[in-house]
């Protein structure tokens, strides 16, 4: 290793700040070497944080239906392969009330935007959860809404909305997108939650097509300006009904390599290992543990429709993915030195 690479992980360490072109540079001449130092570095400040602490939520996938045609996504709208599916506002509080027994303090609800989920049906199930079950938190993470909107659901109870960015870098996000949808407005919602006092997350895939090295170091840099208390990053798995079907996927090792980064420029934030990590790699969630990430979200959807919610080919959806192997899941964290807590895991400010 270099001495320009250990000055710059020092000052990342130390400073939780690099220039772009510095970001560039550390990606660009990684090696195992400099990766296993900044695993080691992000897990010491993880740990200054967080403790062994794992955070999980349960997910519950409301709607494979999505009026958008994002490039990269299984669920676009153009997919006429895909099998379509919407859980009432029954089926989704009967998830709730699973995952609360099972010892859930926290629910997802993720889906495509489905239009069927005005303000007044999704309030409805908001305040039903936050009225059933006070000591949990609800997070949404359903695209792009109107201020209003945000608003409404924040009124109605929700804590939290993750909304991945995809890419900070507009020339690069217009390739992922068509041109119906908007780099300003993605970015316009970013800032409106967080004005309306959500816990706000954004995100990025990892090797997404047409990426480079100064592109993700845009992310980090992005990352570090906006602080945002949630960042979920996974490799780009890509799905065989969409135009990028035939690009490389992203990488267990790029992704693992990221978290660590943004963990030491944000040793706050909330980083889930993901499911596309498990989906790459058998142990790829406990590999993400150990650069640094400090949340796993088992799926709490019903069987019947988990398959369905195929944002990209191969996603894992039974064993140790279904909430309903907790116990499993416990098992597998410990295995690399940490505990699964049962808490609402709100970020530490």
């Amino acid at each position: 290793m270099n001495d320009r690479l250990l000055s710059l992980v020092s000052a990342l360490n130390e400073n939780g700040s690099l220039s772009v072109e510095e970001y560039e540079y550390l990606i660009e001449n990684r090696t195992p070497d400099l990766s296993e130092r900044l695993h080691r570095l992000a897990l010491e400040k993880r740990r200054s944080v967080y403790g062994d602490e794992v955070y999980i939520r349960g997910l519950i996938e409301i709607s494979n239906i999505c009026k958008n045609d994002c490039f990269y996504c299984g669920i676009r709208k153009s997919n006429k392969e895909c099998q379509r599916y919407r859980l009432s506002p029954s089926d989704i509080l009967n998830c709730a009330d699973e995952g609360y027994s099972l010892g859930f303090r926290t629910f997802v609800l993720q889906g495509g935007e489905d239009l069927y989920f005005t303000d007044e049906v999704l309030g409805e199930v908001v305040s039903e959860i936050k009225r059933r079950y006070p000591d949990c938190a609800v997070t949404l993470s359903l695209g792009e809404r109107c201020d209003g909107s945000y608003k409404y659901l924040k009124d109605a109870g929700a804590d939290r909305y993750l909304l991945r960015h995809e890419s900070a870098v507009k020339s690069h996000y217009e390739m992922l997108h068509p041109k119906e949808m908007s780099y300003e407005n993605r970015m316009r919602c970013l800032e409106t939650l967080r004005a309306l006092g959500y816990q706000v997350g954004c995100g990025f895939m990892v090797g997404s097509p047409y990426q480079t090295a100064n592109i993700l170091a845009h992310e980090l840099k992005f990352v570090e300006t906006f602080r945002p208390d949630m960042c979920g990053i996974g490799p780009f798995i890509p799905h065989c009904a969409t135009p990028f079907k035939n690009m490389s996927a992203g990488t267990l090792e790029m992704t693992c390599f990221l978290l660590s980064v943004i963990r030491l420029i944000h040793p706050r934030v909330l980083l889930p290992a993901t499911t596309a990590l498990g989906t790459v790699a058998p142990d790829g969630r406990e590999k993400g543990l150990l650069s640094g990430a400090n949340v796993v979200m088992p799926n709490l959807s019903p069987t019947s429709v988990r398959k369905k919610y195929e944002l990209y080919d191969n996603k894992i959806c039974t064993g140790e993915e279904s909430a309903q192997c907790v116990e499993c899941l416990r098992r597998r964290v410990e295995s690399v030195g940490f505990k699964v807590v049962t808490s609402r895991g709100d970020v530490k400010k």
